[in-house]
């Protein structure tokens, strides 16, 4: 009886540790499902923003002409498809393919590190369990990376390197991955390994390195917030103490 005691609690334990190995990933996707979503609203907003301003633009010229020179009914239909047309290809170019991150040198930090969310994510459904985990992980990470990021510039070097991490080193990893047919990535290769299982190491690889990346730059600022306190405490502490000393002996009699 209690050797079948210790196999129920151990059943129960192992299954606790799952659940809750489910639920952290879960929440771990639901917060970059609400970033995406986030992102998805901003976009579309800016679209219809852009089409607002085009139709806008071409109903003035349109009305100007009008004043010089009446356009007659199919003056106002060219104008009218015209606004269709231009707004059709505002939307159509306004959408999202999964595509490699698009970086230019003048591409703010913070911006680099959304469109590199943006691109895991819309990616995720396409790899294998065990490189989602290593994706969920890693889009976890992303929020407090931007953060550090956006305060730096483009051209330092820390962003430089997380700049090509996100930008060629993994979409890259990930583009050769999904290029490899789905009956080649179980064959193992001569170090044993499959497709599949090199894909999660350089996952987890690129992950530590974004990691590093970001403790490195906070002990950075924690040590600049160190020198700081050092410096106004030997500046202003010693001047205060001596104030305080002398007020001290002036009030004795």
């Amino acid at each position: 009886m209690t050797e079948l005691t210790k196999k129920v609690d151990s059943a129960l334990a192992r299954f606790d540790r799952v659940t809750a190995q489910l639920d952290s990933r879960s929440g771990l996707v639901r917060d970059a499902r609400k970033r995406e979503l986030k992102r998805l609203n901003e976009g579309l907003v800016q679209t219809l923003i852009k089409i607002g301003v085009a139709v806008g633009v071409i109903s003035v010229a349109t009305i100007l002409v009008g004043l010089v020179q009446p356009i007659g009914m199919f003056g106002f239909l060219a104008a009218v498809g015209l606004a269709i047309g231009i707004a059709a290809a505002i939307a159509f170019t306004g959408g999202r393919e999964i595509a490699k991150p698009v970086v230019t040198p003048d591409l703010p930090n913070g911006e680099m590190v959304q469109r590199f969310d943006s691109y895991i994510y819309r990616t995720r459904a396409a790899l294998p369990a065990p490189a989602q985990a290593e994706i969920d992980q890693l889009s976890a990470q992303l929020p407090e990376l931007k953060q550090t990021l956006e305060r730096l510039p483009t051209l330092d070097p820390n962003a430089q390197d997380a700049r090509r991490l996100m930008s060629i080193h993994l979409p890259g990893l990930i583009d050769r991955y999904l290029h490899v047919p789905s009956a080649y990535r179980g064959q193992q290769d001569g170090e044993g390994l499959t497709v599949d299982d090199r894909l999660v190491e350089a996952l987890s690889a690129g992950r530590q390195a974004l990691k590093e990346i970001d403790e490195r730059l906070a002990k950075a600022d924690l040590m600049a917030f160190e020198t700081q306190g050092r410096f106004i405490k030997n500046r202003y502490g010693e001047d205060d103490e001596l104030a305080g000393a002398r007020g001290a002996a002036d009030k004795e009699p």
